[in-house]
């Protein structure tokens, strides 16, 4: 073959002209392709200078901050808030503890515009090496962006924003002001955002009264409050607080000897007392449903408002432990239920974590009730080791004689005998008699929660301020306040009304009534015939022994004596709103009212007369010391003997009407018959079936309820300062069983309120109305006795229908009923 002149390889020739305009073409391409993508990201990032938000608002920083919700004392009772904080001006922060926020956080705060580039090549190599995020790089600047105006979510485009923000606020911006929306912003744990509430939670101190061991141990919270919590994990809240002091040292703030001074002083953990809204939950429920109507949610929950209220701090308190120790009271009588379940052994370890990660305390809380779970069994002692969350403890014979004879098993397991049975992985509840040492050595009491619920609502019946309200056993799982929402059937609590309505129609305490079996149509084949409780009939009584002993058929026949229209009537007029039967099962308590209708329909008597609006709320003041509102309680006027009792009322409640958002006090029935009512209700608890009220030592009147198989268990009663309703029943009607009557399941949970509710409150007897008169009389025959009878009492009359024979007299003057 040959080869033209001039010509050395053509074939390679053309090889060689073809790679060089792939690669130009590929250059080419690669160009276009940068320069499109140069064009998109200017183009995104165009966009998202058009759609960041605007820096300057943060000038007027005004973050969301507690809502305090105070007693009648002024006592803080409640918060309400989406971020619990307290803000606090950055002169008023110390200047260390700035510098162990900026040491730890930020180190060349005081240099950089916003972005640490310096910050992030370090950062990243470390990370490099480590082959992990062990190390980040934002600055104080971006967390404020990202916390301020950002959402929180991880991607690139929020980490662009935060730094464009970033650069933005530290061109409109002091150093001094980033680090006051900083200290005020940031999240330290435990629920509490800012400097001021961390230091409050951590160390019950305001901030300026930090040492610098404390502030170490704040500063070192921001990387992980939770892992770092001083409260939860001490050990490593120190490890970090010594990071943090080192790095102080390193930048100049302190000198080493600060340093290990700091180290090795002792840190007290304590929290100021903290609000406990567990015991005041239903009432502050109430109060927010109020207020949250009236202002909407972002006013109360982020304008810090402060809430006055009608609440007694210490009264709230006795309500919440005597409902909780009543229940626990009726639960026992039916007995142990059991544990809650079985765990095997491999299960108990994740379920005590998730209890350990619940209990926000160094140590057990003496009284406090926990989930615990039985690890070991020691039948020759009669005793087994409970372990709730990292705490250990002993559960002794002794403390849980209440269940009577357990079966004590060594192995794990569901045994057969569940509700007569302990072994290692029962989870039980237990209350703490001793708290722990150490993580050690607690002494638990067999506990068990109720399955019966319980309402109690207290009030100054002078004002209708409410002064304690319980809904139920456990708010957290169940909002359902039943002392407001629940209709109950009262039973025999109810008949008081009917026997003031009696009184109204003339009748007296002295009026004789025939207990004897009755029987009335009742539209059905057979009659009705009303029983007493006890299935004895006494023959004539008078209607204070009526009242007293609380007899059914002397009620109906009363009923029916005055009419059931006018029954009806007279409660709507002391305040009931729900429906009333309009029959004569009226006079057995049959129609269902809330506890608090028919406590405030006591506080009439209580009050003399007067029908006042129950309210929770006093004052309420926004941030700038503004008054929204204001209630003031209604007055009542002062009763001589020998004016109109009723019209002077009448006159003076007219001449002194309140504000439209005011309660209001109505006279609805006469100081003599509202006299007439205590009178009688004091021997319902002296002699009668309220007799356990008598521990109180002082003037009481007040009245049982039972329903029929004691489905419902009612007290109702009061002093002159204050009255207070019991219920107590199951959601799902059922019986309350052994000891299920008003005069055992719910006074006891009246008498243990009012006992500590009312310490310091001083004895005062019921005033006496100037004309009401008094005549000694027979008991047995309702007739004016002679003095030194024998048997013969002092009984309390209005004018006029006092009786006017004596025993022995031809003639008997006296009303009876038949």
């Amino acid at each position: 073959m040959e080869l033209y002149k001039g010509q050395t390889n053509p074939g390679r020739r053309i090889k060689k002209s073809s790679g060089n305009n792939i690669f130009r073409a590929a250059l080419i391409s690669g160009g276009v392709i940068a320069f499109l993508a140069f064009l998109s990201f200017m183009g995104y990032f165009f966009f998202l200078l058009g759609t960041l938000p605007k820096v300057d608002r943060l000038a007027d920083y005004r973050p969301p901050i507690v809502s305090q919700v105070f007693g009648a004392d002024g006592s803080l009772v409640g918060e309400f808030y989406l971020e619990r904080r307290t803000v606090v001006p950055v002169d008023k922060v110390p200047k260390k503890l700035i510098q162990a926020f900026v040491a730890a956080e930020d180190a060349n705060f005081y240099q950089h515009k916003g972005i640490d580039y310096l910050g992030i090549v370090r950062a990243a190599f470390k990370n490099l090496i480590s082959m992990r995020k062990k190390e980040g790089a934002s600055t104080i600047t971006q967390q404020v962006a990202k916390s301020m105006l950002l959402t929180p979510e991880k991607k690139y485009s929020r980490k662009l924003k935060e730094a464009i923000l970033a650069k933005r606020m530290e061109e409109r911006l002091s150093k001094d002001e980033i680090l006051y929306i900083y200290l005020n912003q940031i999240y330290l744990g435990a629920g509490s955002y800012g400097v001021q509430l961390a230091a409050e939670t951590y160390f019950a101190k305001n901030v300026e009264n930090l040492n610098l061991a404390e502030m170490a141990m704040l500063a070192g919270l921001p990387k992980a409050p939770n892992t770092y919590s001083p409260i939860k994990h001490l050990e490593k809240a120190k490890e970090r607080q010594s990071y943090v002091l080192e790095r102080m040292v390193k930048e100049g703030y302190i000198t080493q000897a600060e340093a290990d001074h700091a180290k090795n002083t002792p840190v007290l953990i304590r929290s100021l007392k903290k609000v406990n809204s567990e015991q005041s939950a239903y009432f502050l429920e109430q109060v927010r449903i109020q207020l949250e109507e009236k202002y909407g949610e972002d006013r109360l929950y982020k304008e810090g408002l402060k809430i006055y209220t009608t609440m007694n701090a210490e009264m709230q308190k006795a309500a919440y432990e005597g409902v909780v120790n009543g229940l626990k009271a009726v639960d026992k009588r039916q007995g142990f239920r059991g544990p809650i379940k079985y765990l095997s052994e491999a299960e108990i370890g994740d379920f005590c974590k998730h209890v350990e990660d619940s209990i926000d305390l160094p140590s057990l809380k003496e009284g406090a009730t926990y989930q615990g779970v039985v690890t070991a069994v020691n039948p020759g002692k009669s005793e087994v080791t409970v372990r709730v969350g990292d705490r250990t403890g002993i559960l002794n014979r002794k403390n849980m004689a209440w269940a009577g004879k357990l079966n004590l098993l060594a192995t794990y397991g569901k045994p057969e005998r569940k509700g007569k049975t302990l072994n290692p992985g029962s989870v039980i509840e237990v209350s703490v008699v001793t708290p722990d040492v150490n993580k050690n050595g607690t002494i638990f009491a067999l506990d068990q929660e109720p399955e019966a619920q319980a309402a109690l609502i207290a009030m100054d019946p002078q004002t209708g301020g409410v002064r304690a309200m319980i809904g139920g056993y456990d708010f957290k799982k169940s909002q359902f306040n039943r002392a407001m929402q629940a209709k109950r059937n009262p039973g025999s609590a109810f008949k008081p009304i009917i026997y003031a309505a009696a009184i109204d129609k003339g009748m007296s305490p002295a009026t004789l009534i025939d207990d004897s079996p009755a029987e009335y149509e009742s539209g059905k084949e057979q009659a009705w015939k009303p029983k007493n409780y006890d299935n004895i009939y006494r023959g004539p009584v008078t209607m204070r022994e009526a009242l007293t002993n609380s007899i059914n058929v002397v009620s109906v026949k009363i009923l029916e004596s005055i009419g059931v229209n006018t029954a009806i009537e007279y409660g709507k007029k002391l305040g009931i709103s729900s429906p009333l039967a309009a029959n004569l099962t009226l006079a057995l308590g049959s129609s269902s009212l809330t506890p608090m209708e028919l406590t405030s329909a006591y506080a009439v008597f209580a009050s003399g007369g007067f029908r006042v609006t129950p309210y929770f709320v006093t004052k309420v003041v926004d941030r700038e010391g503004n008054i929204l509102e204001e209630t003031s309680p209604p007055p009542l006027p002062v009763f001589s003997s020998t004016t109109s009792a009723l019209n002077l009322a009448m006159q003076d409640v007219k001449n002194n009407n309140s504000a439209a958002s005011s309660p209001t006090a109505v006279p609805v029935i006469s100081p003599e018959t509202a006299y007439i009512m205590t009178n009688l209700m004091q021997s319902v608890v002296t002699s009668g079936t309220g007799q356990r009220a008598r521990a109180l030592g002082r003037p009481v009147a007040g009245k049982t309820g039972t329903t029929n198989d004691m489905k419902d268990a009612w007290f109702i009663g009061y002093v002159p300062q204050l009255v207070a309703g019991v219920w107590v029943g199951y959601d799902q009607e059922r019986s309350l069983g052994a000891g299920g009557s008003g005069g055992q399941a719910a006074a006891p949970i009246w008498t243990e309120f009012m006992q500590r509710g009312l310490a310091g409150v001083s004895v005062t007897n019921f005033p006496v109305p100037g004309n009401v008169t008094f005549a000694l009389i027979n008991p047995r025959t309702g007739r004016l006795a002679r003095e030194g009878s024998e048997g013969s009492v002092t009984e309390c009359f209005i004018p006029g229908t006092e009786p006017t024979s004596y025993d022995g007299d031809a003639t008997n003057a006296g009303d009876e009923i038949n």
